[in-house]
């Protein structure tokens, strides 16, 4: 199974992500129907909760917080150092990912927008990555106010109240405090790792430096 070998870290996250969701489906559906009884409203179906705006939202809101992370931790890495990091650019000295991509159109295995992309396809190409994350994270940001708003509003109506638009949740601090709760622990995540990896390390990680690289050796 060299395919599955050569493919293992990305299918063995992927993995856990869809168990993990099921995991959240399951949980979140028996929640749900709990505070209905409380309620005393009908429980639920879980077709019916993984198709509605609780569960769109419990999802939703990480997932903004997730690519937020990425994509600023891609945009951040780019520019700014920290000595002795695994996960920092080297200070001082020129990085193999600052190579100008139209000096290897011709190079036989480089992408098909670097050999043959036009200026703009490789413009967008050599920023891609972060692009990417940005997109998913707005339409995430998106996806959580839509399901926010008509999860906040099932509860406003159980208790006497009315039911919110999309863009008057946004208005609301509790849409904000989700957000901001999921947005301080990733990036409490990432400086853990920028920093922990200049003086701890894990063999064979490519998240780590060598095991016997000094502690001010910046990078791989």
């Amino acid at each position: 199974m060299r395919w599955v070998r050569l493919r293992a870290l990305l299918l063995v996250n992927l993995g856990l992500f869809a168990l993990f969701l099921v995991g959240v489906l399951l949980t979140g559906h028996a929640h749900e129907n709990e505070d209905l009884s409380d309620h005393g409203q009908p429980t639920e179906s879980l077709a019916a909760y993984a198709g509605s705006s609780s569960f769109g939202e419990t999802v939703f809101e990480n997932w903004e917080s997730e690519f937020l992370q990425m994509g600023m931790y891609v945009l951040l890495t780019t520019f700014l150092v920290q000595k002795g990091s695994a996960e920092s650019r080297p200070i001082g000295e020129p990085a193999e990912q600052d190579e100008d991509p139209r000096d290897h159109r011709n190079d036989a295995r480089a992408p098909w927008p670097v050999r043959h992309g036009s200026e703009l396809v490789l413009r967008l190409y050599e920023n891609s990555l972060a692009i990417a994350f940005g997109i998913v994270f707005f339409l995430s940001f998106w996806l959580h106010a839509v399901t926010g708003a008509g999860a906040y509003s099932q509860d406003q109506q159980l208790h006497g109240g009315q039911a919110v638009t999309a863009w008057q949740y946004v208005r609301t601090s509790q849409f904000w405090f989700e957000s901001f709760q999921n947005w301080q622990s990733e990036f409490l995540a990432v400086a853990a790792i920028i920093g922990g990896s200049v003086y701890l390390r894990q063999r064979s990680s490519s998240q780590s430096k060598p095991v016997h690289a000094p502690n001010d050796q910046t990078g791989d």
